[in-house]
């Protein structure tokens, strides 16, 4: 290991990258290709009675218009949970409602300007807490909350919290709010797609999860997998934002419509605006501690603005069930999760995702309980850390714990001396 370990190490695509050589979606030309614009929504929720493409459809220039009545397969994606062009009801500002393929992109944004649309406002909701109330105006008709197996919250217990709060000398509450943050990578969603040689429909994307991608899509176009040959390569940042599509089934359904090659790529600003973002958490905690730095217990509700659709906004809370009480061994946990709609951009994936925002929480919580004591913080980790045996929250039984290893080396590293008793202590035993 120590031929790799702490050593630099060239990277494969390096020489490319620093001398501009290396070759993304987006400098993919095919000859007569043709640029896509998108109609988005103007609303944030809404209905839409008409929409007349006729004026774009006449424009010179302009090559082909698709809306819903033109995907050849399932108008849906996302486990059919999301529409590639909506047909009636908006439920987020920036939706896709139809699409214009031209000889230049400014000639396909006059043409989307020019269409028609009438669409009947409706009151949007995008404050989490306000959505969960029963009166709340609808994002989605089966209501505002994801709908768990275990009902309208995802439920974990473990132990008893009442007892471990009777039996702490402390108890410490204290609500964290994280907001929404966009991934923001260099290179905007874009893809590139044509019938190629063999008649497959050929897309060039910057997928981070092509073979899942790949799955969504055939439904889409209506066509097995042998005949849709779905292209990646470099990707220019993703940070989890491109496992989600933004061009991919929108470029496809219009290159089989007009047997074109097509570009659809986002703008940044159009990037900023409409892709998945990192939806907002908030996490409240009550805990118990005693005297001797021992947790005695975790009492949280998180609640995870997931947006207009649920792409994995219901799998971040599944999620924190692994990561609420950190790697500690807390014999009492009590978890609410609750996945709500909003009328806001999708939440899905970024870095870490799901595990940062929660042990963001749960790690200033114990410093919080550590002070609420007069602990050293690095004392209290190591009071509660994983030994091997201990049972998570979820009844995993922990094998390789490495916690208090981990400690030591982090404390040696940054010139930290850790007291005898701390450093004698072992993820071995207790």
């Amino acid at each position: 290991m120590g031929k790799y370990i702490g050593q630099p190490i060239p990277r494969y695509e390096g020489l490319g990258h620093v001398t501009g050589t290396t070759r993304y979606v987006d400098d993919v030309s095919l000859p007569g290709m043709l640029y896509i614009k998108a109609l988005r929504s103007p609303v944030h929720k809404g209905i839409i009675h008409s929409l007349d493409v006729s004026a774009a459809v006449n424009m010179p220039g302009v090559a082909g218009v698709i809306t819903a009545k033109d995907i050849p397969g399932q108008n849906a994606y996302y486990a059919t949970d999301q529409p590639v062009l909506v047909k009636e009801h908006i439920r987020y500002k920036g939706e896709r409602i139809a699409a214009v393929a031209a000889v230049d992109e400014d000639t396909a944004q006059e043409a989307v300007e020019k269409i028609k649309l009438d669409i009947e406002e409706q009151a949007p909701v995008f404050d989490p807490f306000e959505a969960m109330k029963p009166d709340a105006p609808k994002v989605r008709p089966e209501g505002n909350l994801w709908e768990f197996n275990s009902g309208r919250r995802r439920v974990l217990r473990k132990g008893d919290v009442e007892k471990g709060f009777a039996e702490a000398d402390e108890i410490v509450e204290h609500r964290y709010v994280e907001k929404m943050n966009d991934h923001a990578p260099m290179e905007p969603h874009v893809a590139v797609a044509y019938i190629d040689e063999n008649d497959r429909l050929a897309i060039h994307t910057v997928s981070q999860a092509r073979h899942f991608h790949l799955t969504q899509l055939c439904p889409v176009f209506n066509l097995p997998i042998s005949k849709v040959h779905l292209i990646g390569g470099t990707v220019g940042g993703g940070f989890g934002g491109k496992n989600e599509m933004q061009c991919e089934h929108v470029a496809g359904v219009m290159a089989l419509k007009l047997r074109r090659a097509v570009k659809f790529r986002l703008s940044r600003k159009e990037d900023l605006l409409y892709s998945t973002k990192r939806g907002a958490f908030v996490f409240d905690y009550k805990s118990g501690v005693k005297k001797d730095g021992h947790v005695t217990a975790h009492q949280v509700r998180g609640v995870h603005d997931i947006g207009a659709y649920h792409t994995m906004g219901e799998y971040a809370v599944e999620k924190q069930c692994l990561y609420l009480a950190g790697p500690y061994a807390v014999p009492n946990v009590w978890y609410d999760g609750h996945a709500v709609f909003t009328n806001k951009p999708v939440a899905s994936s970024m870095r870490g995702f799901a595990v940062v925002n929660v042990t963001y929480a749960s790690e200033i919580q114990m410093n919080l309980l550590a002070e609420a004591i007069g602990m050293d913080p690095w004392e209290i980790r190591f009071i509660n850390a994983w030994r091997d045996g201990d049972t998570a929250p979820t009844q995993w039984k922990v094998v390789a714990a490495g916690l208090i290893e981990s400690m030591k080396k982090a404390a040696e590293m940054d010139g930290i001396e850790l007291p005898e008793h701390l450093k004698a202590m072992s993820s071995r035993r207790r």
